[in-house]
């Protein structure tokens, strides 16, 4: 019998943890058909010889929601090894959605999210009211990979309360109606429900998100509701009150199917310690709760190419110019001392210069460099140079002809505490935030840095580890128990990777969004070939054309 595709020799990671070994995977239509020794030839075959085969990576935590009605290749995720992006993450969505709230929808992702609202409003078809609604229409997208999603509280409050779902509580019969749309738009397949209660995420007009004040009462209830339509629930957390966040994921842990959080690291150990007791208690209690965070530290990308940089008069001419403009600017010396002078003479010089001690060059080769000491920031290089720190910058940048990049980190800034902390049972990595904060940053590459740095690099995981916690561990959080892992009649989501030369990119801005509106790519290389429900999708690092996506409804829907 002739296989659609035969995977040969390959060493394969199967996702569970058990130790790799050697093996053809066969494949027919969309699941594997053999994992072993294949006699029979493949109509398509990939020689994966001295290749790692693992299971199609699964991100937890996105917000293509808008994206996949313009992009449905869903870069730059696909550049990366995942084959299934869970959407609706923060409590942002884009449904339920009265024919007269898109606007105030698509307002609110653009302020919490950085999504240009004018790309939301004009690259979706805003053809739902529904969250099924919604579903069918981002399948009828034909996406490239697999997309689940959650049903998000600041839609679901404001399609029962209107205005009033902003800053007041929820009277018991609105509690009632927005517990029953929540189970409902998990009835329709919707994964499960997300919440937002960072005091930071914020309305256009500088007010709190809806549903970041709401009183636990509607919280429990609406996860109540939630678990008996089997879905999970998924908390951006208040971190100023840290305890009583944790009791309200505990008890959503327990009332729903699953609670997931988005966790970070302290500057010390101190914080994740805490959260490994917390999340403990949860697990001792026989409840299922996993977080994920950025294996990085996380924060945004400056440049000379973006608009990331000091924000004064002088500098902010340099933003009303065109790249080449901006270089040739900054080769005149005199210019240069109006920068740094500009900088100095402001009435906040020296909370403007404390800045730059969270900005580390990424370097000049295509890898970009993420795991600087905290020595080597932009302030610690000009102390020890006895300069200013803008100094350092435009040296830098001149040096590369404009093309030198920043990392801005904003948290899980100690690499020390951020692996203890994904070292432990419930702490995943992830939280790449892709779709989101478009012009500002971009990780989403995390799962290639899990496997070439934590992995290759520092040693923190094994190579069957690191694929375990970057897809068996989440697809089985999400339910998913057709695929994460490699075994004969699992759907047919591979990846073909070259673990030896496997690598981000640099990051590129590009303006390719609706409108012209800038974001960060991030390509990838070592990926042979990625496969999603048995269709090739990506062959040595560039994607085919081809699209395999399936929508991933809950069990109820």
């Amino acid at each position: 019998m002739k296989h659609d595709i035969v995977i040969r020799n390959g060493n394969i990671i199967d996702g569970t943890g058990s130790p790799a070994f050697e093996a053809d995977i066969a494949i027919d239509g969309d699941s594997i058909s053999a994992i072993g020794k294949v006699t029979d030839k493949g109509t398509e075959e990939i020689d994966a010889k001295g290749l790692a085969v693992t299971p199609g990576f699964v991100d937890l935590h996105t917000h293509l929601d808008a994206q996949i009605g313009w992009d449905p290749d869903l870069t730059s995720i696909t550049w990366h090894g995942v084959t299934t992006a869970l959407l609706g993450n923060c409590g942002v969505t884009f449904a339920p959605c009265k024919p007269g709230d898109k606007e105030f929808l698509a307002g609110m992702m653009e302020t919490v999210e950085d999504i240009p609202k004018k790309a939301i409003l004009s690259g979706l078809p805003w053809d739902w009211e529904s969250y099924g609604g919604y579903l069918d229409s981002i399948e009828r997208s034909g996406p490239q990979i697999n997309v689940g999603g959650l049903a998000g509280h600041c839609a679901i409050r404001f399609y029962v309360m209107g205005e009033r779902s902003v800053e007041e509580p929820a009277t018991p019969d609105e509690i009632v109606r927005i517990a029953k749309l929540a189970g409902d738009s998990v009835r329709e397949g919707a994964l499960g429900f997300s919440t937002n209660r960072h005091l930071g995420h914020l309305l256009p007009d500088g007010r709190c998100i809806p549903g970041t004040h709401a009183e636990h009462e509607e919280v429990r209830a609406i996860a109540a509701e939630v678990g008996r339509a089997g879905g999970i629930m998924q908390t951006v957390m208040n971190f100023q009150d840290m305890e009583k966040e944790m009791d309200l994921i505990g008890e959503g842990a327990a009332l729903a199917r699953g609670a997931l959080f988005s966790a970070v690291a302290g500057p010390t150990t101190e914080l994740g310690t805490r959260l490994d007791e917390r999340v403990s208690e949860i697990l001792d209690n026989g409840h299922n709760v996993t977080a994920v965070t950025v294996p990085r530290s996380g924060g945004g990308v400056g440049g000379l190419a973006t608009n990331n940089f000091f924000r004064t008069k002088k500098w902010n001419e340099l933003r009303r110019m065109t790249f080449e403009e901006r270089v040739n600017a900054i080769r005149d010396a005199d210019f240069r001392q109006v920068l740094v002078d500009d900088l100095k003479e402001h009435p906040h010089a020296e909370q403007i210069r404390q800045s730059t001690r969270h900005w580390y060059p990424m370097g000049v080769d295509e890898r970009p460099v993420y795991t600087q000491g905290r020595d080597e920031s932009v302030l610690r290089m000009a102390e020890a140079q006895g300069v200013h720190p803008a100094e350092v910058w435009l040296k830098l940048t001149l040096e590369t002809d404009g093309k030198m990049l920043f990392h801005h980190r904003g948290f899980n800034v100690n690499l020390d505490a951020l692996a203890e902390m994904i070292s432990t049972d419930w702490a995943l990595p992830g939280l790449g935030d892709a779709g989101a904060h478009v012009s500002q940053m971009i990780d989403s590459g995390w799962s290639t840095f899990v496997l070439s740095h934590w992995h290759r690099d520092a040693g923190l995981y094994s190579l069957e580890e690191a694929v375990r916690r970057i897809a068996g561990h989440p697809a089985a959080f999400l339910g998913l128990h057709d695929r994460g892992t490699l075994a004969t009649g699992k759907k047919a989501d591979i990846n073909v990777i070259d673990i030896s030369s496997l690598e981000e990119r640099q990051p590129q801005i590009v303006n390719d969004f609706p409108h012209g509106a800038p974001r960060f790519i991030q390509r990838a290389v070592g990926y042979k070939a990625t496969l999603c429900n048995g269709a090739i999708t990506l062959l040595d690092d560039e994607h085919t054309g081809q699209r395999g996506g399936q929508m991933l409804r809950s069990q109820a829907g």
